[in-house]
């Protein structure tokens, strides 16, 4: 049970340091622990040496000299100044598949590739309406801006090509010939294709030979020994690609890339498996795969090259990067990375957040337990659970019940809840009430929200803060709910109402009232759904929705309609974010560039 305590707010502060194999939180001292227990150790590998030489090459130069350790230092390991820290530039590539169904098209999409900032080009062959091999080989090599990797991949390891084997062999052998940087080949096939390209391979070209499970993460022993196996076939570069059923999957394959010896390519597809496609550069891994636009992926789970780089900074993560995360289910639509990403570059924070789709929070935060994963925002389903999870609760969040911000404390990696809802969510009904016509009649000491009669939809975790908040402030507090007994239960810990949420439309104690919808309904993609009917709505002078994925739900649009002061879930969400990256990082929010951000959505 979570524990009751007063907390140093703001936290210490978690500023970034200057990168080094002797950091606390370097890979060599990093700990994770998988779903089933057993401890996962983290080792720096040879991809982090803090001896790597700095050059920098152009694409072209780049292409010449493809061996792994210039790769690193030629695209990713120089130093810049970023504020009064260094900051390594992240140390691996981005791959950009391009998978057209001409040669026409592939070309063009190779120079999109550039321009997007790719790394590199993965050529997808199987993609190809039509195929002349010698001609259209050259045809790439020769025209991409960029390094070059084919795949051929077959129906059998979840391509499309379905023809001849030893065909398919053939025309990557011919890759080769032709000027080709790297070629992808399957393990099934490895051994004996190696062996026919014996004495044959460039000085700089490179055979990635690939694993791929479509279903599930093996265990961290089995991912060991197929990455052992993979090498035993002769790769250059070993391919593990395996789907998670749970995030905490991820955590193994996050052991076997950062403790390769060699250039390893690991990377967990599907929603839960995003994290290792952005966090590979802390981890360890070769590369990682971004798409020239969404929704055109080759393998399930692929963010675009666009997210890598402008939402998640990707050029800024390294060993010693802060991991902070949005923790909910459903998560997807969340623009709490958004905000929070542009924040933290603003002032040099060494942080980034990413967005973590997780069923079960306990296993979560046991399997992700190294200090390395510093801080947690929680929202739908997870408020009341992040709550007993934590070892330490702010008194404000213990009186609510519920936690949406999690900081582990560096010193001994305690885990200390905070309860940011509370604060943005009345803040921005009290500034929507103050902005109406008789807000004269309130005294400046006082709340507007005192003596009125708030409505609350939903008793969750942000219903609680909610509710709590409009208590505080001396307002009659009613909570609706689908499951009455759930209204009943919050209705009696604060001092308030109950109602069935059937009984709404009908409620009308007096007129004048401030409804407040807590729970999803309405968010992208049910936006026809509301919680109350159109002409109920009469009865209440504002409205707030803590939606704001769409920012107007049919609930604010049909309240305007209404007549009633609308105020939109962006409000609440601003306010929440930027007091919780105060919790983050112990720095002032730049609240500026937060209301700034999220005028554009």
């Amino acid at each position: 049970m979570a524990a009751a305590a007063r907390l140093t707010y703001p936290p210490p502060h978690l500023l970034s340091t200057p990168r080094s194999s002797s950091s606390p939180t370097s890979l060599a001292n990093l700990r994770l622990l998988p779903a089933s227990g057993t401890s996962l150790r983290f080792k720096s590998n040879f991809f982090f040496s803090a001896e790597s030489r700095t050059v920098v090459f152009s694409d072209r130069q780049r292409r010449q000299r493809m061996e792994p350790s210039n790769v690193y230092v030629a695209s990713t390991t120089s130093e810049m100044e970023i504020g009064s820290e260094e900051i390594s530039k992240n140390p691996s590539l981005i791959c950009a598949p391009v998978m057209a169904d001409s040669i026409d098209k592939m070309v063009t999409e190779t120079c999109k590739a550039q321009e997007l900032g790719a790394d590199l080009v993965e050529i997808r062959l199987d993609s190809l309406k039509e195929f002349n091999p010698l001609e259209d080989l050259k045809t790439i090599i020769n025209k991409s801006p960029l390094p070059t990797l084919f795949t051929y991949r077959p129906k059998w390891e979840g391509g499309q090509y379905e023809g001849d084997e030893n065909e398919r062999l053939d025309v990557l052998r011919l890759a080769m010939e032709l000027g080709a940087d790297y070629i992808d080949v399957e393990l099934q096939v490895a051994s004996e294709f190696i062996k026919s390209i014996k004495g044959k391979k460039p000085e700089n070209f490179r055979v990635i030979v690939s694993s791929h499970n479509y279903q599930t993460t093996p265990s961290v022993e089995d991912l060991s020994d197929l990455a052992v196996r993979i090498q035993q076939a002769g790769a250059d570069i070993v391919k593990i690609a395996t789907t998670a059923v749970d995030i905490t999957d991820v955590a193994r394959m996050f052991h076997i890339t950062s403790n390769a010896k060699v250039p390893t390519i690991g990377l967990v597809m599907g929603e839960r498996g995003l994290m290792s496609r952005i966090l590979c550069s802390k981890f360890g891994g070769y590369l990682t795969f971004g798409t020239l636009e969404s929704g055109k992926v080759s393998a399930p789970g692929q963010p675009t090259i666009k997210d890598l780089l402008d939402l998640y900074n990707f050029r800024r993560i390294g060993p010693d990067t802060k991991v902070y995360g949005i923790i909910g289910k459903p998560v997807s639509h969340s623009k709490s990375p958004i905000v929070h990403n542009q924040a933290f570059k603003s002032v040099d924070f060494n942080g980034v957040y990413v967005h973590l789709l997780v069923d079960d929070l306990a296993s979560f935060l046991k399997t992700y337990s190294s200090s390395d994963f510093a801080g947690f925002s929680c929202t739908i389903p997870h408020k009341e659970a992040a709550l007993k999870c934590c070892d330490e609760v702010d008194p404000l969040a213990k009186s609510i019940g519920a936690v949406n911000t999690i900081l582990r404390r560096q010193s001994d990696g305690k885990l200390l809840g905070y309860n940011t809802d509370c604060i943005g969510s009345i803040s921005a009904i009290e500034d929507g009430l103050r902005s109406s016509s008789d807000s004269s009649s309130v005294p400046s000491s006082s709340s507007p929200l005192a003596g009125k009669t708030v409505v609350v939809i939903g008793a969750g975790g942000a219903g609680k803060a909610l509710a709590y908040g409009a208590k505080e402030k001396g307002a009659k507090v009613v909570i609706a709910n689908r499951t009455y007994e759930r209204a009943v239960e919050l209705a009696e810990a604060i001092g308030g109402k109950a109602l069935s949420l059937t009984d709404l439309d009908n409620f009308h104690p007096e007129d004048g009232m401030v409804l407040a919808n807590t729970t999803s309904m309405g968010m992208q993609p049910n936006v026809d759904e509301t919680p109350i009917s159109k002409h109920a709505l009469k009865n209440y002078a504002l409205v707030f929705d803590a939606v704001y994925t769409p920012r107007i739900t049919r609930l604010l649009r049909e309240a305007e309609e209404a007549g009633a002061i609308t105020v939109s879930g962006s409000e609440m969400f601003v306010r929440q974010a930027y007091e919780q990256f105060e919790i983050f990082t112990g720095l002032p929010a730049p609240k500026e560039l937060y209301w700034q951000i999220m005028s554009k959505y």
